[in-house]
């Protein structure tokens, strides 16, 4: 029975390009997808860029262009990575729509109207330069736990230790480096505690859908235990903080001016919003298929870090807001490259647009994750040697080696016609088993078994072929009687058959390898779908070339490392990285002559009291008058090493109100990177004969 599904994948933040683990993500999504298809189901398969929260903001802030010009931009690299990798979604969408802000909006009237939206005040870090709430991610200080310097809000980088930012020792702002200050504010919640939440969660985390499987595979129910136990009394769910206050670029609250939704609101809504775009595009109806009774079905692909959002709070959001919940969630593991962590600064990543550029076949890769990848939540890891072998060994010598060998016998011998001796029923019966199991296989999201079997059918089909040795057979043809020509015709048609068989059982995965067979060597006019695979072929057209070789050169360039100044999908030139950090992007002579770099003479210094780092310098910039500029450079110098000395400022800079009172302009300084291993902060000093208020040219 045909049936009617609704796939996602995870929605990329729109701040960066892709990198492997998103082109992961999304062929496994695909493959899944174009199995369904080819088994007469329809699926509508979408997707959408996060474009909303304060990093896209800060961000386009950065780069001086507003948050709608740098999601414009990332946008339009999309295409070249998924038509790129043979992923084909039927649309891709972005957050910041009308779409989304009106879905969002109606999920939120509906919680509030069921009683689940609640308020309260909650005290957070605020900048008090920058004039905004702080996410845990832009505040750093001293960890509670090891007292590691520089550590972020949330957690310790050094010793794994989560905290909250207020337990920070010495906290600042990393967008201004100011001390931030406690500050109250009004928010919105979630109430994901209410008793309704945790009881529809641990039936739905636990429940089944229409074709009878789980909603979760094993591993994410197990770590939904973690928080919502057994029961209501075990349950560890907090009330989730669903807003955030200007300025911030999101989705305004309808009824609470200045008020935003937490991007973790309004970005699985953006699933939605995507299916309603492309409704709206087709004809659609939007609402059928959303409602709680529709037989449609709703599956979401998803990487291992966002369980918690994907399996507790959508779910909840969506039930009592009056949707349908999802049929399933398709949770993986991550990408690693030869066992370790991908990073660009150690040169272990992969970039899809480098491995794009550099001409390599994408149904490679597809094949390749496919033939790793399962239905738990495992990590997936990427070895050259492996690679090589895999795609040449399978792909070329088993899968391709079949019709370029058998192909050329039929052309020469017997016009493109193929015939078979005895009855074919046998021969249909096998594929036919063949194409069910493996298709079964690809919708349980078990590939490398599907991949495993198929590869098991070409090998037992090679040697089929060479047990009979055609080419013998071939040998002075023209005069050979017609039983030998039709042992010949016979073999190398069996042969054909089971090479298309096998086109038809990976065309999910090598979907444009596959389009070629169905289209240039058996003529079909259409794609596969899995009855071709029991389908005997009688004609074939002369073969051209399929597939070449993966080389060690081609890897030689994937891998290379990339300096820590390469972008994600830009070729590495440089792996020199001065100070310990890559040279900052190119400017132009009318950036650089923005800033007014000074001679100023330090005519008094003082430690701050209550500061670590911190000294208080009184400088003459030859304006008539000093200025109070603090600098971190107190591990270096005592106070009175530094007055007299002549050193360089940044004299249009904005003043930067501080706890300790407020900095009229930036000291230049010099540090390395590491800090930890290359400690030390270094002002400048220029030659005698220079006086203050002199400019750097």
């Amino acid at each position: 029975m045909s049936r009617t599904i609704f796939v996602t994948t995870a929605l990329p933040y729109a701040n960066g390009s892709f990198h492997i683990g998103h082109i992961m993500e999304y062929i496994q999504a695909d493959i899944w997808v174009r199995a369904l298809r080819m088994a007469g189901h329809t699926v509508h398969f979408v997707c959408a860029d996060d474009a909303h929260g304060a990093p896209i903001m800060l961000k386009a802030e950065s780069e001086g262009i507003s948050p709608e010009e740098l999601i414009a931009r990332i946008a339009a690299e999309r295409p070249k990575y998924l038509n790129g990798f043979n992923i084909k979604f039927d649309h891709w969408h972005n957050t910041h729509s009308p779409e989304n802000t009106e879905l969002s909006h109606d999920i939120y009237y509906a919680l509030k109207e069921a009683g689940f939206i609640s308020q309260r005040s909650i005290e957070q870090f605020y900048d008090p330069v920058k004039g905004m709430f702080l996410p845990d991610r832009y505040i750093k200080g001293e960890c509670p736990s090891c007292h590691a310097k520089d550590q972020y809000g949330d957690a310790c980088e050094h010793c794994s230790t989560a905290y909250s930012p207020t337990e920070l020792i010495e906290p600042y702002s990393t967008l201004t480096g100011s001390a931030p200050i406690l500050k109250s504010s009004e928010h919105f919640f979630f109430n994901l505690s209410d008793p309704r939440c945790v009881a529809f969660l641990l039936e739905w985390t636990q429940g089944k859908n229409a074709q009878g499987k789980p909603h979760l595979q094993s591993e994410v129910l197990a770590k939904t235990r973690e928080w919502l136990g057994n029961s209501i009394e075990e349950s560890k769910l907090d009330d989730w903080d669903i807003s955030r206050d200007a300025p911030y670029f999101g989705i305004e609250i309808p009824d609470a001016p200045n008020k935003y939704f937490y991007v973790w609101l309004d970005a699985p809504v953006g699933y939605l919003a995507s299916l309603k775009a492309y409704c709206n595009k087709e004809g659609i109806d939007f609402d059928a298929l959303q409602d709680p009774d529709s037989d449609t079905e709703q599956y979401h692909f998803i990487g291992k870090d966002i369980i918690y959002f994907h399996a507790l709070f959508w779910p909840a959001m969506l039930k009592f807001s009056g949707r349908k919940t999802p049929d399933g969630l398709h949770a993986h593991g991550f990408i690693t490259v030869s066992g370790e962590k991908m990073s660009k600064s150690r040169g272990t990543g992969i970039s899809p647009l480098r491995y794009l550029d550099i001409g390599m076949d994408p149904e490679w890769m597809r094949y390749y994750l496919a033939a790793k990848l399962n239905s738990r939540v495992e990590d997936t890891d990427f070895n050259a040697d492996d690679f090589i072998a895999r795609v040449n060994s399978d792909l070329i010598g088993k899968y391709i080696n079949i019709a370029s060998r058998a192909a050329n016998f039929i052309s020469r011998h017997f016009d493109g016609k193929l015939a078979y001796l005895g009855d074919k029923s046998a021969i249909e019966s096998e594929y036919k088993a063949l194409s069910e199991q493996v298709s079964t296989d690809f919708e349980a999201r078990e590939y490398a078994r599907a991949i495993r079997t198929i590869m098991a059918q070409a090998d037992k089909i090679n040697q089929a072929f060479d047990q009979a040795q055609p080419w013998v057979m071939a040998k002075g043809i023209s005069d050979a009687s017609e039983e030998t020509k039709a042992s010949l015709q016979d073999i190398c048609s069996r042969a054909l058959a089971g090479f298309k068989a096998l086109s038809v059982l990976l065309a999910p995965v090598l979907p444009a390898l596959a389009s070629r067979v169905a289209n240039e060597l058996f003529d079909l006019g259409r794609d596969f779908v899995w009855d071709d695979a029991a389908e005997l072929p009688t004609t074939i057209t002369p073969f051209k070339h399929l597939m070449q070789r993966v080389e060690e050169k081609h890897l030689d360039q994937l891998l290379e490392a990339t300096s820590a100044n390469t972008t994600e999908d830009s070729p590495a030139e440089e792996t020199v990285k001065p100070g310990g950090e890559a040279i900052a992007p190119t400017i132009n002579f009318d950036d650089f002559a923005k800033v007014d770099l000074r001679i100023a003479k330090i005519v008094n210094c003082e430690s701050v009291e209550g500061a670590d780092k911190l000294l208080r310098l009184t400088l003459d910039v030859g304006e008539g008058k000093t200025r109070q500029v603090f600098s971190g450079i107190k591990s270096m110098y005592k106070p009175e090493q530094l007055v007299g000395k002549l050193t360089v400022v940044v004299a249009n800079l904005a003043p930067r109100k501080m706890k300790f009172g407020i900095s009229e302009g930036m000291v230049l300084a010099a540090s390395h990177a590491d800090t930890k291993n290359n400690p030390g902060i270094y002002i400048l000093e220029p030659f005698n004969g220079a006086k203050p208020g002199m400019r750097i040219l």
